[in-house]
Order: structure tokens, then C-alpha cells, then sequence
């Protein structure tokens, strides 16, 4: 069995690559585990600012393997529940990371794969690429990944995609807002490369207080987020990332 999940580190940036190419880098459960494996990496290591995961190949993630879940409809139903939350323990884990985990997509993300692109902080796609939620073709359901979708767009275009599984192409998909950014297929390495090289020089403090508050947010009604806003922002004026910009910045 091949690594599922190959993982570089160069200049703050953990890059994860999904490693199935044959397989259109479908997810199974050795890459479940592998991608854990990896985020808990990130988490703990203090030289990584940021994560990139991408797909090797032409494509970013096709979906769940198909052979494994064909499989699962001889397990229990207390089986299927422990798979699906194994599954789920992957967007849990990378909402908590205190570091910004952003999705280079190239190809397709389709099912699972889109989900995993999207529970992503960021999401940066090429023109050419394509997005789509199929599983309902399959007689099946996108059950886990709903929740990222149906929080990054548009109840009707989101129910829209989730029920008749049509396809997006990454201009469709900024405008849906279910990419952060789009660029030409042949500019991709290159605008991609600098949005994360802004990530990795930018204070480490500064994004996981942002990042926390902002999913944080999540429910709050207006006064309570300004309350949140305002610990936050008394929090992060005693961190000295704050003092040595501030004064770096005064210098100038």
C-alpha cells in the first residue's frame, strides 16, 4: 500500500498531498488516518504556520472509496456510525487547528473530496476545476460534508448542488462562494504559492486568534459577538507579536 498522504515542509508550509492517483486520490480509511496523522503534526509542530493540502495528479479527491463503501452495506448500522464519524473527525480536527488550512484544487472534488475542500479555511481553485456533490446518483447521501457546504453558501444553491449533484466549475464555484479564490489554470502555482507564503510570514497569533473567533462566531447573536470581539482583542494586545509589529511598524 502506497503513503496516502505525502507531506512536505518548506518555509512554514506543511503541504499534504493526497496520494491515490490512480484512485482519482478517493479517501479510505488509511487516508483517514493518514490526514489525522498529519493535522496532529501540524498542530504540534511549532515551525509549521500554515496547511496546504492538494491531490496529486490531475485531480484533487473524487469522493469515498467506492469499493469500501459497497462494503459497508453488509456492516451494522453501529459500524457505519463509528466509519462516518472517523470521516467527520477529519473537518474537526482541522477546525481546531490554531493554524490556517487552505485547499489547492486542481481537477476534480467531487463528494467527500468536496467536502474536504471546503472545510477548508481557505479554498483557492483553478478555472478548470470542478465540484460537486454526486453521491445522490449513488443512492447515497452527503450526509457529513452538508455541514461545510450548507455554511459556505446559499441555502438554495447549496440544496440545489446537494440534491441534483450538477457540477461547478471553479468561476462558479467563487461566485457561489464556495471557493475563497480562482485563478487561471496557468497561473495556479504561482498565485496559490503567494497566498500561502502571505499565511506563513504573517504573526501565528494573530490567525489563531482569528481563526478561533471566528468560527467561534458561529450562533452568536450581535451582542454576544461583540463581546467575544472585545475579549479577543484584549487578549491579543498582550501578545508579543502585537508589540514588536506595532513598533516595527511606528519605526517606519
Amino acid at each position: 500500500m502506497s503513503e496516502r498522504v505525502l507531506v512536505t515542509v518548506e518555509g512554514g508550509i506543511l503541504t499534504a498531498t493526497l496520494n491515490r492517483e490512480d484512485k482519482r486520490n478517493a479517501i479510505d480509511t488509511a487516508m483517514i488516518d493518514a490526514l489525522l496523522a498529519t493535522l496532529e503534526r501540524a498542530d504540534l509542530d511549532g515551525g509549521v504556520r500554515v496547511v496546504a493540502i492538494r491531490g496529486a495528479g490531475r485531480d484533487f479527491c473524487a469522493g469515498m472509496d467506492l469499493n469500501e463503501l459497497l462494503a459497508s452495506a453488509d456492516q451494522s448500522l453501529e459500524q457505519n456510525r463509528k466509519a462516518a464519524l472517523h470521516f467527520a473527525e477529519i473537518f474537526i480536527r482541522m477546525r481546531r487547528l490554531p493554524k490556517p488550512v487552505v485547499a489547492l484544487v486542481q481537477g476534480r472534488a467531487l463528494a467527500g473530496g468536496c467536502g474536504l475542500a471546503t472545510a477548508c479555511d481557505l479554498l483557492l481553485a483553478s478555472e478548470s476545476a470542478q465540484f460537486g456533490y454526486p453521491e445522490v446518483q449513488r443512492g447515497f447521501v452527503p450526509a457529513i460534508v452538508m455541514t461545510m457546504l450548507r455554511r459556505a453558501i446559499g441555502e438554495k444553491i447549496a440544496f440545489d448542488l446537494a440534491t441534483t449533484g450538477r457540477l461547478l466549475d471553479g468561476t462558479e464555484a467563487a461566485a457561489a462562494g464556495l471557493a475563497s479564490r480562482v485563478y487561471d489554470d496557468a497561473d495556479f502555482e504561482e498565485q496559490a504559492g503567494e497566498v500561502l507564503r502571505v499565511l506563513a510570514e504573517a504573526s501565528p497569533s494573530a490567525l489563531a486568534f482569528t481563526k478561533q473567533q471566528f468560527y467561534q462566531l458561529d450562533g452568536l447573536g450581535f451582542e454576544d459577538g461583540l463581546r467575544l470581539g472585545a475579549d479577543v482583542n484584549a487578549v491579543s494586545r498582550s501578545t508579543p507579536d502585537f508589540r514588536a509589529a506595532l513598533s516595527a511598524f511606528l519605526k517606519k
